[in-house]
């Protein structure tokens, strides 16, 4: 099946299409119709859920359409360039996590769904949309720092860069990919010449959450960081009071490192 089998277009609907593919839309919903035709939004979802129904829009969720490409052999293919989507229907939003790690080499392992961080509230930490597999976790907006712009077309995403993505893995393991895959991905950005132990420092300062500090001063000093005895004090002076766990969804049980107040609950 392509184009030329599928339901014709009105000449508003022609002029809806063209208008979102020429602007690069990522997603299209009622206020997107409305702008350029005038009219109620009831109307404005009647003509997008009738373009979905000819098969040139993709439903993604509720009220949230994709444009489906033009050289597409299906009415629901693949969605393309899933991190422009991603963004738009939790932005305020920007990719973190294993996404992240993914982006900067700092993994080899291929996941199959997309790790994001937003400041909407959720209900569900995993969604599906379009097929689509959300990995999604919340944070305040005084939270949302540390990202670098990517461009796909005249679509802007935010991503955590380097150092921001080692604080979101470290305060949650398992958005890194769970606990023994988030320790290897700390292990190689040491590795690499991304790293920046004075911004990572400042990072985590600013995050303020006395486990990352754990973890982070822990991980680096286990692993040789190049980082000075008096980086790794600024680590300690911020730790939380307690013992926590380096993986929280390991068993509690390991040895306790008494300098970091961290139970070692995974091989390392």
């Amino acid at each position: 099946m392509n184009k030329l089998s599928l339901s014709g277009l009105s000449r508003k609907e022609r002029t809806l299409i063209s208008l979102f593919s020429a602007n690069e839309k990522t997603t299209v919903g009622a206020n997107d119709v409305m702008e350029i035709h005038t009219c109620s939004r009831v109307t404005a979802n009647q003509i997008l859920s009738r373009l979905a129904q000819k098969g040139w829009l993709q439903r993604v969720k509720q009220g949230v359409y994709s444009i489906v490409p033009l050289s597409s052999l299906t009415p629901n293919p693949a969605i393309e360039e899933v991190w422009p989507l991603a963004v738009r229907i939790f932005e305020p939003a920007y990719i973190s996590g294993w996404s992240a790690a993914e982006h900067w080499d700092l993994t080899e392992q291929i996941f199959n769904s997309v790790a994001l961080v937003t400041q909407k509230p959720q209900r569900k930490t995993v969604q599906n949309m379009g097929g689509i597999k959300f990995r999604v976790r919340v944070l305040k907006k005084e939270l949302f720092f540390g990202t670098k712009a990517l461009w796909f077309g005249s679509n802007k995403v935010e991503i955590a860069d380097p150092s921001r993505l080692i604080i979101d893995i470290l305060d949650l393991p398992d958005f890194g990919g769970g606990g023994r895959h988030t320790i290897d991905v700390v292990r190689a950005y040491w590795n690499s010449e991304m790293y920046d132990s004075e911004q990572l420092l400042e990072y985590a300062m600013r995050y303020k959450r006395g486990t990352v500090m754990k973890r982070l001063g822990f991980l680096a000093e286990r692993f040789s960081a190049p980082v000075s005895q008096e980086w790794l004090e600024n680590c300690r002076s911020h730790l939380s009071a307690g013992v926590s766990n380096l993986d929280p969804n390991s068993p509690s049980k390991g040895k306790i490192s008494s300098r970091w107040n961290l139970r070692i609950n995974l091989p390392l």
